[in-house]
């Protein structure tokens, strides 16, 4: 642990250490979060396994020739906020001792621990297209070319029940009917969802809109529906529709990290409080997908390592304005044409006080509505689509 400069445990005290353990957007926004709250005054190291970020929401535009995700290099990102990497996977945490430990057998002291894990995915089908946004373009593009050759022409797209971020299954069902459009090939997609509504979370105005989007594509939407699939049939519960279907398109079922040392809600996700502590135990935090909050999005994830942020600048002396987790979420959601730009403030899991609009009302702009993490990406792209 460093000695070197002052901080919150003394002029001439160890520097308050802080220990990020993740490499996606919580990650990375409350990284910059803190070191805009905090200056130089706490030293904080970044623990990953992967070497780079990559920027996920853009992955669905891969198969259909859109252009590929941007990928920026963490070794790059931490020594430009003066952040220690350690290249290694979080293994378990010592919350008494305060010591993080790694994959390879290392241990890392820490004041302040910020879980960032992201949650684990896993087939909610068998038989089907799970999609997975580490591989999706290799994986979709080979759809996309059957349908284009006319070898699919009857693609279901669904979503299971439970935590989850859909938005990525409307963008997928709506380029892929604007390429079969296109290459005037004849499909029949369907859109299979546990939702009331499309896009339901997003309240009223936004579903409308999206509702209309999906008619005009031509994609038939089933909601308050839960499939299991049989042959080259998929039975919708609890109605008995049977859809048949030559290909099937599945979202995830997500679990979370089920981190050793800690409390652990319901599936594994990490349980917080509103200020992003883990309740009942001092100096960890955790935010975005491992989290036990229903929706698992990269925006809600940046207020969530927003909030976090506040709450470790505290603990380490810093005079600031501690938050508390509001969710608002911000999205834009591919169309095939114009982007639409979604928003809703979030209560008990829903939606309301919604808006559609066909230009970004947020900035910086771009896929993920991230306060510090967008600036950042803005200043190394500032001509990229993001």
């Amino acid at each position: 642990m460093s000695t070197n400069g002052s901080s919150a445990h003394g002029a001439t005290g160890p520097r308050f250490e802080v220990l990020i353990a993740g490499g996606g957007v919580a990650a990375l926004e409350g990284l910059i979060a803190l070191r805009a709250l905090v200056g130089d005054r706490v030293s904080i190291s970044l623990l990953a396994a992967d070497p780079e970020f990559v920027y996920r929401p853009l992955v669905v535009r891969a198969p259909f020739g859109m252009g590929a995700a941007e990928r920026y290099p963490l070794a790059e990102v931490a020594g430009h906020f003066g952040a220690t990497l350690h290249a290694d996977a979080f293994a378990w945490v010592d919350a008494q001792r305060r010591l993080a430990g790694t994959e390879s057998g290392g241990r890392l002291r820490y004041d302040a621990l910020l879980l960032a894990l992201g949650a684990r995915p896993y087939p909610a089908l068998k038989r089907v297209l799970t999609l997975d946004d580490r591989g999706l373009g290799e994986a979709f593009r080979g759809l996309v070319q059957d349908i284009e050759e006319g070898y699919a022409r009857r693609v279901a797209f669904v979503a299971p029940p439970g935590p989850a971020w859909p938005l990525p299954l409307y963008e997928l069902a709506l380029l892929t009917a604007r390429r079969a459009f296109e290459m005037c090939v004849d499909v029949e997609l369907s859109l299979v969802t546990p939702e009331d509504a499309p896009l339901a979370l997003f309240g009223q105005t936004a579903s409308l809109a999206v509702e209309e989007l999906l008619r005009e594509a031509g994609v038939a939407v089933h909601t308050s529906s839960y499939p299991t699939l049989e042959d080259r049939s998929l039975i919708l519960h609890p109605r008995g529709v049977r859809l048949d279907v030559e290909r099937v398109v599945s979202l995830p079922l997500l679990v979370g990290p089920s981190v050793r040392g800690l409390p652990c809600a319901r599936d594994g996700f990490i349980p917080v409080n509103p200020t992003g502590q883990v309740p009942g135990v001092q100096g960890v935090f955790a935010a975005g997908d491992a989290v036990d909050f229903p929706i698992k999005h990269g925006g809600l994830a940046a207020q969530q390592a927003d909030v976090a942020a506040t709450s470790i600048a505290a603990l380490a002396g810093v005079p600031v304005e501690r938050k508390r987790f509001r969710p608002v979420l911000r999205a834009m959601l591919l169309t095939g044409a114009e982007p639409r730009y979604l928003t809703a403030k979030i209560s008990g899991g829903a939606g309301w006080s919604s808006t559609v609009s066909p230009t970004c009302p947020w900035s910086p702009p771009g896929k993920i509505a991230a306060e510090y993490l967008g600036r950042y990406l803005e200043e190394r792209q500032p001509t990229a689509a993001r």
